[in-house]
């Protein structure tokens, strides 16, 4: 048996796991005991990770819908078909009639080509990654403020960290080796301040847990501000030498109160003083959050980055921001391009200065005009798209509301796949993709490292990587490219994008990658961004308004959270394809085979509802009738609706599709 050293592609942690091998299969994985972010553990996902490869529902020959089915056709007929359907739309409607939307676990070289293709040969900035609708609004406030879209630190440092801050996300769930590195943080001393409307298992074990009304982020962390600026608590020093607007933030400062505060936020206010002086006191305190909630907004974003400016949190170990990507490549496809408005390497795509740079190395002039994103895409554009292509995505199993019925209303429809996913099955044509072990591709994850994911068997007869499907749909329209390999695509990638100088497949084999920025003249890359000294470089408040409170009333004293739910990994598509992974994570499902929503353990006793019991949820748009699941870990005067329940989405929103928090009420369900 053979034993190469990779890297896991569930989750943003990208932890170093080794494949094993025998004859041209994948039989097993196990961890590295020595990589740097997961020092030898990983999750379930991680140990059967392989599993996904040996599906017997794989699909192995490219697809076309004729007479309204699809149908095995050759490959050639599969790619005359897309160039030429292609071109008529471009033709007939402009290149902005066409948008290209992957996954965030589609690899840089795929991602990289992808924008590539929309821009230089289609002529449109209609890019984006599927969950784009999120993490956009993370990215541009961190460029804004501290001119880095993401962590500042690496998931080693930990252990430096006096204090760790986890907001919004339940890390057990869906980042469990990070999770481990936080917990092992605070057993060896570190204090634990969890911020959520959830009580999950890492709220259990913190030193303070600040449980807050949803959508009061940014009046948490306002609060959490004041306190530290009337006690005298901020880092001057490091305010005066490398901050601007620090007048502005305190003048808005002035309208927070803590007892205001803890009002709108449901927390004691004795709660939010202790978690922003045992903040303040750390000389190195890491401070993580979610780019994946759904309702992060760009304030509660602003008021994050502010509390740590205002504490000298940067440029130390241990310190800083840590802006978790979930899935395991959403930092690549942002760095690689799949943004509406950004180029790769963040530059805005109304630059002349960005634009020149990418014009040089592609040899194409570019469109200037942002395009749409994918909410816009699928929500609200109104026909002016008429066909799509979709790498490695399945839009229909994310959080974006009535795909299917989007889907419908496109012309065309390219997908690239592993399977049939429910999306697929709306496409005109379906071209089936090499799997993890398959292909050698790179990966960069939540701490902006860099990896290889190693080829270590061959593929079914017949297929292809993604990006080099790509690459042939483009020679087919008139490109003249040449790639030999996946290494020559990241050698232009390191040429475009000065984050990505210093890498290539030869030192990524090495010392476990590299993390950004690795320059051409800094190839080694840094563990965190901002030295000592700063090297010059300059930070920004971005003051925040103080915002009203969330929505109830007499009438609907409840508040309806539409969108989430920590059990979305039953629905991921290689999930459903791992035998043993598919089990696990259904296992929720032989208890609510019908589904559910989330209600706190204290209203279901009030108002004698018990755990499976249908209940109905009414608000001022409908109601609708579904089982609930009694849970403490839910904030009382909350019910949480998980996106996979549509059907009970739609019932209650009414009109109002774009709706995330809703004030409701439930009523016992008569037969």
């Amino acid at each position: 048996m053979a034993h190469t050293l990779t890297t896991c592609t569930f989750c943003g942690v990208g932890c170093g796991v080794y494949l094993e091998t025998s004859g041209n299969r994948i039989v097993g994985a196990y961890p590295s005991v020595s990589h740097p972010a997961n020092s030898g553990r990983i999750c379930l996902r991680g140990w059967h990770v392989h599993e996904v490869a040996d599906s017997p529902d794989r699909l192995t020959k490219p697809l076309i819908k004729k007479n309204g089915s699809l149908q095995e056709v050759s490959w050639d007929e599969a790619f005359t078909y897309i160039v030429h359907r292609l071109t008529e739309i471009r033709h007939a409607h402009g290149p902005d009639a066409i948008a290209f939307l992957n996954s965030p676990r589609c690899s840089n070289e795929e991602s990289y080509l992808l924008q590539k293709f929309a821009r230089t040969i289609i002529g449109t900035n209609n890019v984006h990654h599927g969950t784009g609708v999120y993490s956009n609004n993370s990215i541009n406030v961190l460029l804004d403020m501290i001119g880095v879209p993401a962590s500042t630190n690496s998931i080693r440092e930990l252990a430096n960290s006096q204090v760790i801050v986890v907001d919004g996300v339940d890390l057990v769930r869906r980042m469990p080796t990070l999770a481990g590195a936080v917990i092992r943080a605070k057993v060896n001393g570190a204090k634990l301040i969890v911020v959520g409307t959830r009580r999950h298992r890492v709220a259990e074990n913190a030193d303070i847990f600040v449980q807050i009304k949803p959508n009061t982020e940014s009046m948490l962390y306002g609060a959490m501000a004041k306190v530290i600026v009337d006690r005298g608590l901020m880092n001057l020093p490091f305010i005066r030498n490398r901050c601007t607007h620090y007048e502005e933030l305190l003048n808005e400062l002035r309208y927070y109160d803590l007892l205001s505060a803890a009002e709108v936020c449901g927390a004691a206010p004795e709660v939010i003083e202790r978690a922003a002086l045992t903040y303040a006191a750390a000389k190195s305190a890491a401070l993580m959050y979610s780019t994946s909630m759904e309702e992060r907004t760009k304030d509660s974003i602003r008021a994050v980055v502010n509390l740590a400016l205002l504490t000298g949190n940067f440029g130390k170990k241990g310190s800083g921001i840590f802006a978790l990507t979930e899935q395991n490549n959403l930092q690549g496809v942002c760095d690689m391009g799949m943004l509406p408005d950004r180029l790769p390497g963040y530059g805005r795509v109304d630059d002349p200065a960005a634009r020149d740079h990418f014009e040089a190395v592609w040899k194409r002039p570019l469109p200037d005009k942002p395009g749409l994103g994918a909410r816009k895409i699928f929500a609200g554009n109104h026909g002016s798209v008429k066909a799509i292509w979709l790498c490695r995505y399945d839009p229909i199993s994310t959080t974006f509301r009535d795909v299917a019925s989007s889907l419908k209303q496109f012309e065309f429809i390219v997908v690239q796949h592993l399977f049939m996913t429910e999306s697929a099955r709306y496409a005109d044509v379906i071209l089936p993709t090499t799997a993890f072990g398959e292909e050698q591709v790179s990966f960069t994850s939540t701490e902006r490292r860099i990896q290889l994911a190693e080829r270590v068997v061959d593929p079914p007869a017949g297929l292809a990587p993604a990006w080099e499907q790509i690459a042939y749909a483009a020679r087919l329209l008139g490109a003249g490219w040449r790639y030999r390999c996946s290494a020559d695509v990241m050698d232009e990638i390191c040429d475009a994008v000065p984050l990505y100088g210093g890498a290539n497949y030869d030192n990524l084999t090495r010392e476990y990658g590299r993390q950004w920025s690795c320059t051409k003249d800094r190839p080694l890359g840094t563990s965190f961004l901002f030295g000592e000294n700063g090297n010059g470089i300059r930070f920004n408040f971005a003051p925040v308004v103080k915002p009203k409170g969330t929505p109830g009333s007499r009438e609907y004293p409840l508040i309806f959270i539409f969108g989430h739910s920590l059990y979305y990994w039953n629905l991921n598509v290689l999930i459903r394809h791992s035998e043993t992974l598919r089990r696990e994570y259904r296992a929720l499902w032989l208890d609510y085979p019908d589904g559910f929503v989330e209600i706190n353990s204290d209203d279901a006793r009030q108002l004698g509802i018990r755990d499976g019991q249908t209940i109905r949820l009414v608000s001022v748009s409908g109601s609708a009738a579904v089982p609930a699941r009694v849970t403490p870990e839910v904030m009382a005067g909350t019910v949480y609706i998980p996106y996979f329940m549509r059907e009970v989405e739609k019932q209650i929103l009414g009109g109002d599709a774009d709706a995330n928090l809703l004030p409701g009420r439930l009523e016992k369900e008569t037969a």
